[in-house]
């Protein structure tokens, strides 16, 4: 079939597969061009698809050579439709690994319930014995609570007040204010539920009550601080609420881990073009100012590049460096104060006329596009492609 994009809001419906497998390509090629990381060998990534938790499958396969199984939850393809882009990524990240000789199984399935904690366990059993390391990176909009059976729904709301502040319409270039009614108790208490860190903590429980769990066995989950000018809407908002409890679970876990010397960590990541970020008021702006003024300083990266740099210079040190609170702070260059007050500047500046010129809003929509395998110069979009591709490890 042929494959265009079709987008509905913020999402895009449709993949490409060949698109997909050549964004998965350049990532592995980016890890392999900068050499072996002394890492983990047997990695387990929960949320592995897209964005971070992909980034950081292909950094430890193919920068530690680790065995990995990834877990998610994406749509296969069927005949004239598309699969979804995370279905399409796992299948070239897949396929590449096993002939590079890299264990690589996938489970394709709702990551909160209890059937594929215990599918997992019984696939690490059997082919891997023990976990060394847990990336944590889901990204759903909702949770079907395994034990209560409550479908939690998660929020984007400011607490205490209406926010209201500019935002851009990504497709049309339209810069506009937006306001955002304040949230309820019931929202904060729902978003914490899906985004706060107790799914992370049960599946590293099941785990470690299994014994598969190695000694000095690590994980890690990704957050988000983010600028002042999205503070209200994010840090201070439901969803920031949820950060704060995933956070502080990683304490938690690390007082769980002390027999076997294991140690949880969050790690603040920077503003990415992502499906979730996407998603979010306001960040489409400030993203697309903030890429113009970190590209203009030679400090750009994408997600490859954040989970090399992770890796490299900051979780397999003997010592990891933290912030204050504990986090690793991988967001340290969005957040310098030059760049910080270069994009507020700019904000004070930005318009539906200004922003062609002050921002990169061609870049956002590049990566948005990207992350669904359009947008490639390389790739002829009008012609036929197989749309029926299948994931070589799926269990």
């Amino acid at each position: 079939m042929i494959i265009e994009p079709k987008t509905r809001g913020f999402i895009c419906i449709t993949s490409h597969p060949e698109g997909c497998e050549k964004s998965v390509l350049d990532q592995i090629n980016y890890i392999k061009s900068k050499g072996e990381i002394q890492g983990p060998k047997n990695v387990l990534v929960i949320g592995a698809s897209t964005g971070f938790g992909l980034a950081s499958r292909i950094t430890s396969a193919f920068g530690s050579k680790s065995a990995t199984i990834g877990v998610f939850f994406e749509k296969p393809p069927a005949p004239g439709k598309t699969a979804s882009s995370g279905w399409y990524n796992t299948a070239a990240f897949e396929r590449i690994a096993h002939e590079d000789g890299l264990y690589a199984k996938s489970i394709n399935g709702d990551a909160f319930s209890n059937e594929v904690k215990e599918q997992t366990i019984q696939l690490i059993k059997k082919d891997l014995g023990q976990i060394d390391m847990i990336i944590y990176s889901l990204a759903s909009p909702v949770r079907t609570h395994p034990v209560t059976g409550v479908r939690h729904k998660s929020t984007l709301k400011p607490i205490g007040g209406t926010f209201t502040n500019k935002t851009v319409d990504f497709h049309t270039g339209e810069v506009k204010n937006i306001s955002i009614e304040p949230c309820t108790q019931e929202d904060i208490e729902n978003t914490i539920a899906v985004m706060g860190g107790e799914d992370w903590e049960m599946w590293i429980n099941a785990l470690k009550k299994e014994n598969l769990l190695s000694d000095g066995f690590k994980t890690i989950a990704y957050s988000y601080i983010g600028p002042k000018l999205t503070e209200a809407v994010y840090r201070k908002g439901t969803i920031g609420k949820a950060k704060d409890h995933l956070e502080k679970t990683a304490f938690t876990i690390t007082d769980s881990l002390k027999d076997i010397n294991g140690k949880a960590f969050v790690s603040v990541n920077k503003a990415l073009v992502t499906q979730s970020s996407s998603a979010i008021p306001v960040i489409p702006l400030y993203i697309s100012l903030l890429y113009k003024v970190m590209k203009e300083k030679g400090v750009q990266e994408g997600c490859i590049a954040q989970i090399h740099r992770l890796y490299t210079e900051r979780l397999f040190l003997d010592e990891v460096p933290t912030d204050s609170e504990g986090r690793i702070r991988i967001d340290d260059l969005e957040m310098r104060a030059d760049i910080q007050e270069e994009v507020a500047q700019l904000w004070e500046q930005a318009s539906t006329e200004t922003l062609p010129s002050i921002g990169d809003l061609e870049g956002y929509k590049d990566e948005f596009f990207n992350l669904f395998g359009f947008h490639y110069d390389e790739i002829d979009y009008s012609l036929d492609t197989e749309e029926m591709v299948d994931i070589p490890g799926l269990q």
